[in-house]
């Protein structure tokens, strides 16, 4: 703010002496002097708004030295571009001058240097003497919160914190906090706010956008260095040149994984002070760059971009920085004389005559359709307006071109438009004033415009490694052709779906990229696609699918080494294992052994040792001491060693008391307990172990408090509230006891913080409804993808599945079931979730309980249907036999059998059977109840897991009653259904005479002839010969539980000799073969057909003279088949030519039909259907739209059966995302019917 004061003080000064001058002056000098002095407040508003030219951060400041010394004088600029700076200095006792300067402008900072000759003074060198050395505070920073990976919707707001801890914290020498975006230094501005001060950084990005996106970092500094973190900023238009009366705008091409195709893009306007947003091009940029044309000078804008897709127009890029339209080069025409002190004369050189030409004139820029010349305007004093003529030669193709002939050019810069791409152009320039017109500049050298190449080439190979559990390394090869690559896009996805995001929305620069924000244990596959001004490349070839997890490290070291036994000739050693596994499970350990007076360290084992307990034998001295480093290792290799263990001396253990417990750990850590383990010492003294006492001790005292007044004689033991603090950590140590007293204590445990984990869930016990299972379930809070649950009870981990126990774990949930529960069963169990922070939990089954719920799981395991009412029985028309029950209540789902003296009974015709769910009756029906039928009717129900039997006996009188109240019941049915007069007919051939039967029932009276015995069997001889010569080919028929056969004739009865044959051997009827039929035909039905049902069938009629025989082959070798050819799903663009082809097969040769949406196709000049050869199909569909979208089925038919297949087809518009449709393949295969002659046939 000092800065531009003093400029504008300045300019002040300056208007007041050119003021003074102009009185003195001609009139016309006058008038030269008020265009000055008219210039110089626009100079200050352009100025003002021209925030991207140069400006010092830390201006150049004086210095005095003596002679002979070195000295550094330096300065810090910035801008946009990148100012130049040039140095000037007179002699080495001056004014140096640093001048830096852009196209935006340009500023000078000056810093006098005073040189004095060196005087030595032995006072001065006394003083030397004593004076102590200066030192710099050293300031040390350690960031105790830090921001992590952070993801933003556009639009946000987002902020970013580190908290730190400043030592020593001085008010007067605070750290600067400085904030990077991609190593650019970041300012506070309308878009940025930062907060310093208090232990605490904060930077605000008030309104996230794509450019906002990159990797953030924080450096504090000080004088004894930086304090740095850094992470990326992800979000779920730059200005190219400015000149007088134009400005090239260019930008980066959107990601458009999830969007559709970018058709082009539309530019805005705003000029600075007003809020009209004007649109630049009438029709979308196809590229991105865009010149915006029609300024005004001196006028600064602000602008904007907005992407154009076939579902509309996006929203709007953030808004660039205010650009001044402006000759770049306006100022260096300007000269200043220094009057002394601060005051400054501004004049024009003035001449009279036309100018010279201007020279090196050159091509800054070449693009497709436009080029920009720069060139060195001529020595030019003259007062008069100067200004550029620009002509062009298309070499080869005709004379030179004036481009400009309606608006001077008064820049040395220009940007000539609608040049032919591909083409070479020379160029010169002519410099003209109201005397006249220069001789034309030296042309340029050749300049070709650049041909549109296209999109870059797809990226190469993609290869994804790990790197932590919620990111992953990605890494590529560029592509071959890069044409004007900007950079890449990044997408992700899971693996079996189709559902790509983005990874980043800023173009990435390099070929390697971290994606962040990834879930654990998900397999992911990746691609990337390159960007240039024209759009995306082809997307890459997917990556090989990855699962997230952390990348594998070596372990750390183990630690805790101690001595378990020594006799003087071994030592026993124990050590804990590896806080960090590097990822995989630490499974080798090696040991070093070092002899204390020797101080030499030599291997133990070579073979790895797999257990954390390992007796040393061989190669030690008994009284020496010695010392043990452990080292662990895991699939990536051998980690660090352990801290050298404590000097253990190798002397045989003889006290009487026991040797200390390892490994004691904790778990089932709550808010008012926890609940220790441990291992039996090795060395148990010179007596058994009777018991154990824990200790516990706070974290960093040295005081140990017994937790338990008695022992306890098992190797845990749960720790109440008593003692304890909620949130304070404490260490346990276990001390063994015998009958001589309490051994040597153990190595304490971890430090454990007495605070249940966040969500922690206890076993749950219970009786499983379906199973009538026991169970224990329980829940963790925490989960990894290597967690495991470890079952235990007694905090002994079961490993014996025989009793009928069994584990079953589903994500989060592991639930222990109890098969065969018996009183054994009864004790403490936990459980323990590993790769976590501790989810573990207890409890502890009672005998009072166990004896409830093996009550309970009887009564789920063994259900009873109750029974309203008992099997009975009652006699309908006809004289058929009704057996039924009712029950209090049964399903749908309910099965029931039915047994005649423990004989099954099938569900036919003789017997039907049923049964009503809503009022729980189950019936059957018996057609004919006759002598055979004496004896115990049983029914079986079953629902679901639930049964119940009933049982009737009809035998003795009771079964004469119910047979002669069927039999008269059946008499009075015939004599009341056929009426008062009916009379059978039957003609009998025997021995070549015909005889005829009448019979004539009237009212009451009952008229009776006996053809029982031979004349009955002669009837039915002659039926079958009347039968089978009349008997039509088998035919097959759909029903509702299978297919039946069927053979239609003139007459048929069961009491006619018929057989069903399957390949030569005879079918019996069965719950599956239900052989029947009705006076017109004979049926077999097949229910629920499998392929052991496929063959040859066989339907005979047998007489006494002929068996007539009828044959169908079912055996489906011979029907229509499509054997491979259809997709399931297609996906077209309309207006393309649809073909779909296969083959098919059948003896005799199939017909085929298609059909759309269950609709015959009709032929047309549009669809077109083929069969040649009798095997090849096809439909084909020309020009293709939407109302082409639907099922198309093609049908295959032959008399033997056939099969149907069904096509989706999908059509989309050009421009649109290809749709993702799910294929629903379905075959059907059927037998021939008379139902499909419905279908036209090829």
């Amino acid at each position: 703010a000092e800065e531009v004061k003093y400029q504008y003080q300045t300019q002040k000064r300056i208007r007041g002496v050119v003021k003074l001058f102009m009185i003195q002056q001609h009139n016309e000098l006058f008038v030269f002097f008020h265009q000055v002095e008219k210039k110089m407040p626009e100079k200050y508003i352009r100025e003002e708004s021209m925030i991207r030219g140069p400006k010092f951060v830390v201006r150049l400041r004086s210095h005095t030295v003596y002679e002979n010394s070195a000295i550094k004088i330096f300065c810090t600029v910035e801008g946009y571009p990148t100012p130049q700076v040039i140095w000037c200095a007179t002699d080495d006792t001056a004014m140096y001058t640093a001048v830096a300067s852009n196209t935006h402008g340009q500023v000078s900072s000056q810093a006098s240097i005073i040189v004095k000759s060196k005087t030595f003074s032995p006072v001065f060198w006394n003083l030397n003497a004593i004076l102590p050395e200066i030192k710099y505070t050293k300031i040390n920073i350690t960031y105790t919160e830090t921001f992590d990976v952070t993801f933003g919707k556009e639009g946000d707001k987002v902020t970013l914190t580190c908290k730190m801890i400043i030592n020593p914290n001085l008010a007067n020498l605070q750290p600067e906090a400085l904030w990077y975006r991609d190593e650019y230094l970041l300012k506070e501005s309308k878009w940025v706010k930062m907060e310093s001060g208090g232990g605490v950084a904060k930077l605000t990005l008030t309104q996230l956008a794509k450019d906002d996106e990159g990797l953030y970092t924080l450096r504090m500094v000080t004088k004894g260095g930086d304090a740095v973190h850094s992470a990326y900023v992800f979000r779920i238009s730059d200005i190219h040149d400015a000149n007088r009366d134009y400005v090239i705008v260019s930008w980066k091409p959107p990601n458009t994984t999830t969007e559709g195709p970018i058709i082009g893009y539309f530019v805005d306007r705003c000029e600075v002070g007003t809020e009209n947003w004007v649109q630049c091009n009438d029709s979308p940029a196809k590229i991105c760059k865009y010149p915006v044309q029609g300024l005004f000078e001196g006028h600064s804008y602000y602008f904007r971009v907005r992407a154009v897709n076939s579902r509309g127009t996006g929203r709007p890029s953030r808004m660039s920085e205010p650009i001044a339209a402006l000759d770049p080069t306006e100022f260096e025409r300007l000269h200043a004389t220094k009057l002394g002190g601060r005051l400054d004369v501004v004049t024009y050189y003035d001449d009279l005559e036309a100018p010279g030409p201007p020279s090196k004139v050159c091509a800054s820029e070449t693009d497709r359709t436009y080029v920009v010349l720069s060139w060195v305007p001529p020595v030019y004093h003259s007062k008069a307006p100067m200004w550029y003529y620009i002509e062009k030669l298309q070499v080869g193709a005709g004379s030179w071109q004036r481009v400009n002939t309606k608006v001077p050019i008064r820049s040395p810069r220009y940007a000539v438009f609608d040049l032919l791409e591909g083409k070479n152009y020379q160029f010169r320039v002519l410099s003209a004033n109201m005397y006249g017109v220069s001789e034309p500049s030296e042309p340029t050298s050749t300049v070709t415009t650049l041909q549109l190449k296209g999109v870059p080439s797809a990226p190469g190979q993609v290869v994804a490694t790990r790197e932590t559990d919620t990111s992953v390394l990605i890494q590529w090869a560029p592509p071959k052709d890069p044409n004007n690559l900007i950079g890449y896009y990044i997408d992700s996805c899971v693996k079996g779906s189709k559902d790509w995001t983005s990874a980043n929305h800023k173009p990435h620069k390099q070929t390697r990229f971290v994606v962040h924000g990834l879930t654990t244990g998900e397999t992911y596959v990746f691609r990337v696609q390159a960007i240039n001004e024209l759009g995306l490349s082809d997307e890459s070839q997917e990556s090989a699918p990855l699962s997230v997890r952390a990348a594998l490290k070596l372990p750390s070291s183990p630690y805790d080494v101690s001595l378990l036994y020594c006799d003087g000739e071994s030592m026993v050693i124990n050590w804990k294992q590896p806080i960090h596994s590097g990822g995989a499970e630490v499974t080798d350990y090696y040991i070093d052994k070092c002899n204390v007076a020797k101080k030499t360290w030599k291997e133990v084992n070579i073979p790895p040792i797999k257990e954390r307990l390992h007796k040393v034998i061989g190669g030690l001295t008994a009284g020496s001491v010695y010392q043990f480093r452990v080292y662990g290792a895991n699939l990536i290799g051998l980690g660090d060693a352990s801290t050298p263990s404590a000097p253990f001396k190798c002397e045989a253990w003889t006290m009487p008391e026991p040797g200390p417990a390892y490994d004691v750990t904790f778990t089932e850590v709550r808010d008012d307990s926890v609940v220790v383990e441990w291992k039996a010492p090795v060395y148990s003294g010179a007596s058994a172990i009777t018991g154990y006492f824990v200790e516990k001790s706070k974290k960093g005292s040295d005081n140990w408090s017994k937790v338990n007044e008695s022992s306890v004689n098992h190797c845990y033991l749960k720790v109440s509230i008593c003692g304890l603090e909620t949130g304070e950590s404490y260490l346990f140590r276990v001390q063994a006891e015998n009958a001589q007293g309490i051994g040597v204590a153990s190595t304490p445990s971890d430090p454990a913080c007495i605070k249940a984990l966040p969500g922690a869930q206890e076993i749950k016990c219970g009786v499983d409804e379906e199973s009538g299972d026991i169970y224990l379930s329980f829940e963790s809070c925490q989960m990894t993808e290597k967690s495991k649950y470890v079952w235990k009870k007694s905090y002994q981990e079961i490993t014996d599945f025989s009793k009928g126990i069994v584990v079953k774990t589903s994500g989060s949930h592991s639930t222990l079931l109890f098969k065969n529960p018996d009183k054994e069963d009864l004790g403490t169990y936990s459980v323990s979730v590993t790769h976590t922070d501790g989810a573990s939990a207890s409890y502890k089954i009672s005998a009072e309980e166990l004896e409830k719920m093996l009550a309970l799981s009887y009564d789920i395991r063994n259900p009873i249907i109750p029974l309203k009412t008992e099997l009975a029985y009652k006699i309908l028309e006809r004289g058929r036999m009704r057996f039924w029950l009712q029950a209090e209540g049964i399903s749908s789902a309910v099965t029931y059998k039915f047994f005649a003296n423990n004989k099954e009974l099938v569900n036919c015709e003789q017997t039907k059977m049923s049964h009503d769910a809503a009022t729980g009756i189950i019936e059957m029906v018996m057609d004919h109840f006759t002598d055979d039928s004496e004896g115990t009717f049983t029914v079986q129900i079953q629902d679901g897991r639930a049964k119940a039997q009933s049982s009737l006996v009809l035998i003795g009188d009771a079964f004469k009653a119910a047979l002669a109240e069927a039999e008269y019941q059946r008499r009075e049915y015939i004599r009341v259904k056929e009426g008062t007069a009916l009379i059978l007919i039957t003609q009998v051939a025997c021995f070549c005479e015909m005889l005829q039967f009448f019979i004539l029932i009237l009212g009451q009276d009952v008229s009776q002839i006996d053809i029982s015995g031979k004349a009955f069997d002669d009837i039915i001889n002659e039926l079958s010969r009347i039968a089978g010569s009349s008997a039509a080919e088998l035919s097959i028929q759909c029903t509702a539980e299978g297919i039946m056969l069927q053979c239609h004739m003139k007459y048929y009865t069961e009491e006619m000799k018929i057989h069903w044959k399957q390949k030569d051997s005879k079918i019996s009827a069965s719950e599956r073969m239900r052989i029947g039929g009705n006076p017109a035909m004979a049926t077999l039905e097949i229910v629920e057909p499998t392929d052991k049902d496929k063959g040859m069938y066989t339907f005979e009629i047998v007489d006494p003279e002929k068996t007539h025989s009828r044959i169908l082959d079912l055996s489906g070798e011979h029907r229509g088949k499509v054997i491979g050819g259809l997709p399931d799903v297609v996906t077209i663009m309309e207006k393309k030519t649809l073909s779909l082809t296969c083959t098919v097969c059948g003896d005799p040769k199939p017909l085929v039909s298609w059909s759309k949406n269950e609709q015959e196709l009709e032929l047309s000049d549009q669809y077109v259907i083929a069969l040649d050869s009798g095997k090849f199909a096809s439909l084909t569909i020309k020009g293709v739209s939407l109302e082409d979208s639907g099922k198309y089925t093609m049908t295959v038919l032959n008399k033997y059966g056939g099969e149907s297949v069904d096509i989706i087809v999908s059509v989309y518009k050009h421009g649109d995302k290809i749709p993702d449709v799910k294929p629903t393949p379905f075959t059907s295969c059927f037998l021939p019917s008379v139902n499909r002659n419905q279908h036209r046939f090829l």
